[in-house]
Order: C-alpha cells, then sequence, then structure tokens
C-alpha cells in the first residue's frame, strides 16, 4: 500500500485480500475506489497479463508545452559525448526561476527514466549559478525526451527472482573540483528496480579508487534492497556486482590493508566484509558489452 496525501494505491496477490482491504477502510473513512491503477502522480500505469508498464509520456508532452518546447527538433541522446559543462563565469545569467523550474520538471521525470539521470543531475548542480549554456544543455535533453516520451519500465510477470547489480564511475569529470561520479543500478531478475547518478564526496586518486567508491555506494543499496526483499519474502544471499575495473574488484578481495587504502580505509573494511559474508560478490564485466 502506498499513501500520498489523500490519494492511495494498493494491491495484493489474491482479489479477496484486496476486497477485503476497501471493506476495512470504507469501515473507517470516507472513500471511493476508483479501479485498477492508470495513472497516479504523473505517472501512467499500464497492466496487462503479461506485466505491468510504467512511463511518463503525458508528463512529458506537458512541460514540453509549458516550456514552449512541444515543437522543438528531437535528439538522438541526453547530451553530446563531448560535453563537459563548467561554471561558466564569463556566461550570461538568465532567469533563475525558469532553468530551476526546468530542472525540477526533469527530476520528477527520473522516477521513470534512469537513461536521463546522470545529464539531469549534472545540469542540476548548476542552480546556484546557472548560465544560458547552462539552460541551452537543459533544452537538450527536452529535445531528447520529445522523441522518447513513449519509453518507460517494463516489469513482466514471469521474471527469474535474482539480484543483480551494475556499477561504473568516470574520473575527474567534474571541471569544479575534479571529483568523479559514481552510478548504479540494481535488478530483480529482468527489472530494473534502483538506480543513482552521484558526484562522490572525495577526490579520487586514480580511476582505481572511483570505481572503488561506485563499489561501496552499491554495497549500502544493496543491503537496503534485500531487507527489503525480506519483508516481502524473498530471501536473497548472495548478490552479483559488475564493474568494469578489474584492480578495483581485487582489492575487494584484499584482506591486507595497504598504505595506498589508507585514506580510504574505512570504506575498504566496509565492502570486504560484506564481501567476505557473502552478501555480495564482485565479478568483472567490460563495459563495451
Amino acid at each position: 500500500m502506498q499513501i500520498y496525501v489523500d490519494d492511495i494505491i494498493f494491491g495484493a496477490t489474491q482479489d479477496r485480500l484486496c476486497e477485503e482491504f476497501v471493506t476495512a477502510m470504507k469501515g473507517e473513512f470516507e472513500m471511493s475506489m476508483i479501479g485498477e491503477l492508470s495513472f497516479f502522480l504523473g505517472l501512467q500505469v499500464k497492466q496487462t497479463k503479461d506485466g505491468i508498464f510504467l512511463n511518463q509520456s503525458k508528463y512529458c508532452k506537458e512541460i514540453l508545452k509549458k516550456f514552449e518546447m512541444e515543437n522543438c527538433k528531437e535528439a538522438s541522446t541526453p547530451m553530446p559525448s563531448s560535453c563537459y559543462m563548467d561554471a561558466d563565469a564569463a556566461g550570461k545569467s538568465i532567469d533563475q526561476t525558469k532553468y530551476r523550474g526546468l530542472i525540477g520538471s526533469l527530476l520528477y521525470i527520473t522516477a521513470s527514466r534512469s537513461d536521463i539521470m546522470f545529464a539531469v543531475c549534472l545540469c542540476a548542480r548548476y542552480q546556484a549559478n546557472h548560465k544560458e549554456s547552462h539552460f541551452k544543455d537543459a533544452k537538450r535533453i527536452m529535445k531528447y525526451l520529445k522523441g522518447t516520451s513513449f519509453v518507460g519500465l517494463w516489469y513482466p510477470s514471469h521474471s527469474p527472482i535474482h539480484l543483480i547489480g551494475y556499477s561504473d564511475s568516470d574520473f575527474a569529470g567534474c571541471k569544479l573540483d575534479r571529483k568523479c561520479t559514481s552510478g548504479t543500478c540494481h535488478l530483480l531478475g529482468s527489472s530494473l528496480i534502483s538506480w543513482h547518478s552521484k558526484k562522490q564526496t572525495c577526490v579520487a586518486l586514480s580511476t582505481v579508487e572511483a570505481e572503488y567508491i561506485a563499489v561501496g555506494s552499491y554495497c549500502a543499496q544493496i543491503l537496503w534492497l534485500k531487507q527489503q526483499l525480506a519483508d516481502f519474502g524473498l530471501q536473497i544471499s548472495k548478490v552479483p556486482l559488475m564493474c568494469d575495473n578489474i584492480s578495483a574488484i581485487n582489492l575487494t578481495k584484499n584482506q591486507i590493508q595497504h598504505s595506498r587504502t589508507k585514506h580510504i580505509e574505512i570504506r575498504h573494511h566496509f565492502i570486504r566484509d560484506h564481501v567476505q559474508n557473502g552478501n555480495c560478490e564482485v565479478k568483472f564485466m567490460d563495459t563495451k558489452l
């Protein structure tokens, strides 16, 4: 059951349980049933016998119209591969309200669009002092949404119950402080259930350290997900994590603390303990795959 102010959505494995819940709620509160869930807080829900599809195409069209971009050209990607945003101190300042409103709308769409998460979070870093160049990059995301508003999340009915995660990181990607950005995602079977893109809190001294910090973020998230699944009766033991840096993987298995990892000692112990206890297993996967 999920409650947001006076809107409630609920589900059960049997129709009888849903009927009992409705009877109990109507006995306590004045409420009405709308029926099978199809729309909730800007999220469209399509339920079929094969699975559930979530997307925000209606919301995408609304914000395109709001920012007068419903007739804009489409873009094939959320941001160009050669885009390296910085403070642009010499750039032209623009209206703060419009830029922040655009970023807020884009952040809401990331609820079902993991493909724009990195680009949106990158643009969000410049809300305090944004320039015309930043607004141009944010509009590029809108152009991408114009041509991909139909994209969403698919949750098939018959999917194997196993948890797997993927992590990656750039190196010194931020021009302002040279901090890296970590990215992780988790799938239950073939269903994407969790993802994030976040700038790391400390400056990494190497690509290995940057990847290792991303692995640490994965471990913390996986413990929370395992507990949530356990509450639903799904007991999952060792969870594989796919990483593309062999040195970072070897570091998770190394029981000896070296001087090279002294500055991340707590993180090193945290990851190593969970690998040894069988909560997760870090494996190699080539990024090109």
